[in-house]
This record gives C-alpha cells, sequence and structure tokens, in this order.
C-alpha cells in the first residue's frame, strides 16, 4: 500500500482551512501526539494571533479502564480562554470518534465554546460515533488489524507508517 504524504497532507490541510479562520478569533488545539505536531505546522501556515493548545485525552477515553493511563501521559495545556473561542480540534488520523469524543468533553471542562471543528490529515474509516472532520484532504480504508501512525524524525519532518496491531 501506497502511503499518503505527510507533508503534502499538512499544506493542503492548511489550504482547505484558510477561507475558514480567522487568525485573531481561531485556536487550534492539537491532540497528543500527532495532532499537536499537525497543529504546529497549522499554526504557522494560517498565521494565527491565539498560541495553540495541546490535549491529552487520556483521562477522559470511555475505554480508560481498558487502557489504562499510558507511561508517556501529558498533561493539557489550552493558553487561551476556551469560552466563546472558534475552536478547531487537531488530529492526525480519524478512526472509531472516540479520541474526538474525548477531547470534546474535556474542552467543555475549560469553557463552552462557540464553535468546534475538527481538522485531520487523514480519515481511515472504522467510525464507532457520528463524527464526522470539518477539514480533511484524504481519507483510505485500512483493516481493522492495521493502524497508521504519524512520525516526526529529527528536523520535523512528518511521514506515516504502516504498523500491524
Amino acid at each position: 500500500m501506497h502511503l499518503p504524504d505527510a507533508e503534502a497532507l499538512c499544506a493542503a490541510l492548511a489550504d482547505a482551512m484558510r477561507a475558514h479562520v480567522d487568525p485573531a478569533r481561531t485556536a487550534l488545539v492539537g491532540i497528543h501526539t500527532g495532532g499537536v505536531w499537525v497543529a504546529e505546522r497549522l499554526h504557522a501556515a494560517l498565521g494565527l494571533n491565539i498560541p495553540s493548545g495541546s490535549i491529552d485525552v487520556s483521562f477522559y477515553r470511555d475505554d480508560y479502564n481498558q487502557r489504562g493511563l499510558h507511561a508517556n501521559a501529558k498533561t493539557s495545556q489550552i493558553p487561551f480562554d476556551v469560552e466563546g473561542a472558534h475552536i478547531v480540534i487537531v488530529d492526525d488520523v480519524l478512526y472509531t470518534g472516540r479520541t474526538i469524543r474525548a477531547a470534546m468533553n474535556e474542552l467543555f471542562d475549560y469553557g463552552r465554546p462557540a464553535k468546534i471543528d475538527l481538522a485531520v490529515l487523514t480519515d481511515r474509516g472504522g467510525r464507532e460515533l457520528p463524527i464526522a472532520p470539518t477539514f480533511c484532504p484524504h481519507s483510505l480504508n485500512l483493516p481493522v488489524a492495521q493502524m497508521l501512525a504519524l512520525e516526526r524524525v529529527e528536523g520535523g519532518k512528518l511521514s506515516f507508517r504502516l504498523m500491524e496491531k
């Protein structure tokens, strides 16, 4: 299988979002870890004024009792007022929708946004919840036994790797 070019998808995602964001009023929140890397790229490409946030949904997942807390769990950092804000949740790969649901639940603990959009590099199908991206430059179908992972190499270049679960 030919994997998508993550760098090209970041550029395409920024292009798709440009007309729909207000640099003075839109805030990005990247989901750890791949979503944070993509949010960093988008923030720079879109020239946003509000600093990007990062969110670790570990404690908000509906399968926390099955997955537990990962050793690399991070704390969320939301450096702006969520109340009334236009927020774009950013992630690398959209799959079941459960991570996005958890991210929205956590965001509402910080306040009530005026609007939440979702931007992802790729949608791999397999949704378990009725969640759809607002911005998504690529889609593919993968077997349940495979996982698409975003990696960042030294120098910051992003690329996808296909892994067996």
